[in-house]
């Protein structure tokens, strides 16, 4: 044991240069590095591996008939090392069942008898199907056979579910309008750190995904219209000719096209008179689909040019109800988040060939789609719906896993949301937007849960320190380095991380590791600061030293994290000036800072100002001569 113990300290010394200060690691995550899957420079490991599933899907939906019905064909690729003798299934919709663990409760409308499993087959021979009373969201696959490594393997299932009356991510939105997510089995992911994802869905937390292909056909009576993740197949089989032709003319205008009007609806003038259509959908390595269907939703549509470079436009749509005034706007809203995010922040062009914003009540984004609620406030419709088409990069694109480490995408889409914010509604709009819906809650709470460090697995939490690690304080994390490293530093890291990792599963070690790496700094003292220790941001003028042309200002971290602060000074003529401070101010010294201002007069007064980063104390924000 102790030869092993020493090896094991080595090996991390080896890995992690001397002069860095070493990031805590959990003992999992060590043991990928060890194993070569994980690389101390941020680039996947020599080992990395992660396994594939092709998807064959067959969903039939009848409304008012809440019964959903489907039939799928799994196979599956085991590129790991290991032999795998079962195999995690995912079962999201028995989240609805009685007594299912959850983090909220459920009435009655919620609930339901779940998924039936109606039949398994494993390489096209009949399989047992295990039920157990005591297992929900995630269920355990015995396989007739083991799986070697690098091996192959199919299997089918065959189930059906009634569509929970209220909906939420996924749902009855009303008696002829439904949002289909997360309504297939699926394989859960199995990684080199953590080997079979075993969490529990507890219909707060979110989703961990492998990179998948996918064919799905979504069968749907006639005059309904089904929008989904991935491309339309054979629309003229679908579409009356002229609903077609404002279809395919809406993937190359910059104008909005009323796809499907009132009358048309009215007139039956939509869909091919089949007495059930089938619309089929492909797409390739992506993390999940879903799809809304309606015989009574508008349409609209538009495109947009997110790839100067290969002039590849994306299409955007939206498809709601005739009340939902706000949802007019809403092409023009995903239209100009597509282009703003692909050429600005994260700067890396939409990865999707589009984005379709769907009625429901969900504020939640899948891939190339969202289930947005319609809002009498058209700022804060948009605000939700660039929120959700900028989780496009995080997680979708970068596969990271949501249900243990939220704030790389949560934490990433507050912070693409306040930055596209700031563009739409100018600096003080958007940070007091941001301020209210982000921060106040953390920083006014002084309660121990608040201040749970955000390396924490999200599955381990609930509450206040679930919601503000995930977001508001992941996201001020991230925008307190971007104030540090500076924009140009800061985007070449974003973008070396976002190519190195994208398609891949990328965990909170490989983003650190990539940003020392670019950057050529050791930056572990600030991810230590903010993303490992139980900080929070409370500064403190403590002492005022002046000459005639400088003044020396102690700043006390009463709170412990590595915030930027602005120094206001006023002077005794009475003009004052704005002294800006990085968070490398409290590199040496993460308590105690010692700032020079050059100022040429005298100082009458002092203020500190946080801005979004907002102080839980502000009684010692300023000084005053003489006082």
């Amino acid at each position: 044991m102790l030869r092993s113990v020493i090896t094991t300290c080595l090996t991390l010394a080896f890995l992690f240069p001397v002069a860095a200060q070493p990031l805590y690691m959990p003992r999992d995550v060590a043991a990928a590095f060890q194993k070569g899957t994980r690389s101390p420079d941020g680039l996947p490991g020599k080992n990395y591996w992660q396994n594939h599933g092709r998807y064959s899907i067959i969903v039939t939906a009848l409304p008012p008939d809440r019964t959903i019905k489907g039939e799928e064909t799994i196979t599956y690729v085991n590129n790991s090392p290991d032999t795998l003798g079962d195999v995690m299934v995912k079962l999201f919709l028995n989240i609805h069942k009685p007594g299912a663990p959850r983090n909220f409760g459920a009435v009655a409308d919620y609930l339901n008898d779940g998924v039936h499993m109606d039949g398994v087959t494993f390489n096209g021979a009949e399989a047992k199907w295990i039920e157990n009373p005591y297992l929900f969201t995630t269920h355990p696959f015995h396989l007739p056979e083991p799986l070697a490594p690098h091996d192959t393997m199919e299997v089918s299932f065959k189930w059906h579910y009634d569509i929970s009356l209220l909906s939420n991510r996924e749902g009855m939105i009303d008696s002829t309008t439904y949002f289909l997510a997360y309504f297939y089995p699926r394989i859960a992911v199995y990684d080199d750190v953590n080997g079979w994802d075993d969490m529990n869905f507890m219909d707060t937390h979110e989703f961990y995904s492998d990179f998948n292909d996918y064919s799905v056909t979504v069968r749907v009576p006639k005059n309904y219209v089904v929008w989904g993740t991935g491309t339309l197949q054979q629309p003229e089989q679908l579409l009356q000719p002229e609903i077609l032709q404002r279809f395919r003319q809406s993937f190359t205008s910059d104008q909005i096209i009323q796809v499907v009007t009132k009358e048309d609806l009215d007139g039956q003038m939509v869909t091919t008179q089949n007495d059930i259509n089938s619309w089929q959908f492909k797409a390739t390595n992506i993390p999940d689909m879903a799809f809304g269907l309606s015989n009574h939703y508008l349409w609209d549509a538009a495109s947009v040019v997110a790839d100067d470079a290969a002039h590849r436009r994306v299409s955007v749509q939206a498809a709601y109800s005739e009340a939902a005034e706000d949802f007019r706007s809403m092409v023009s809203y995903g239209r100009h988040a597509v282009d703003w995010l692909s050429h600005n922040w994260p700067g890396i062009p939409y990865p999707y060939e589009k984005t379709t914003v769907f009625q429901g009540f969900a504020g939640m984004e899948y891939p190339m789609m969202a289930n947005d609620e319609s809002y009498e406030n058209p700022v804060f419709s948009r605000f939700v719906a660039e929120h959700e088409i900028a989780h496009t990069y995080m997680p979708f694109y970068m596969g990271t896993n949501e249900t243990r480490y939220g704030f790389m995408d949560e934490g990433w889409a507050t912070t693409l949301e306040l930055l596209i914010g700031t563009a739409n509604m100018g600096e003080e709009k958007a940070e007091d937007f941001y301020k209210q819906f982000r921060v106040r809650e953390w920083i006014s709470n002084p309660s121990a849960d608040g201040d749970i460090p955000i390396i924490t697995p999200g599955n381990a939490l609930t509450g206040l320190g679930f919601f503000t690690n995930e977001y508001g304080k992941a996201s001020l994390g991230y925008l307190a380095l971007k104030e540090m490293l500076g924009d140009r530093l800061f985007k070449k890291c974003l973008h070396v991380y976002m190519d190195r990792w994208h398609g891949r599963h990328p965990i909170p070690w490989d983003f650190f590791n990539t940003f020392n790496q670019v950057s050529g700094k050791d930056l572990n003292w600030f991810w230590d600061n903010w993303f490992f220790s139980p900080h929070y941001i409370d500064l403190a003028i403590e002492k005022v030293e002046q000459s005639k042309s400088t003044a020396t200002v102690t700043l006390a971290n009463i709170g412990g994290m590595a915030a930027p602060v602005t120094i206001e000074a006023t002077y005794s003529d009475g003009t004052s000036a704005r002294f800006r401070q990085s968070p490398a101010i409290w590199q040496a010294n993460p308590r105690l800072a010692v700032v020079t201002l050059r100022t040429g007069k005298k100082i009458a007064a002092l203020q500190l100002d946080g801005g979004i980063w907002m102080d839980a104390d502000t009684s010692n924000n300023a000084w005053r001569e003489g006082k």
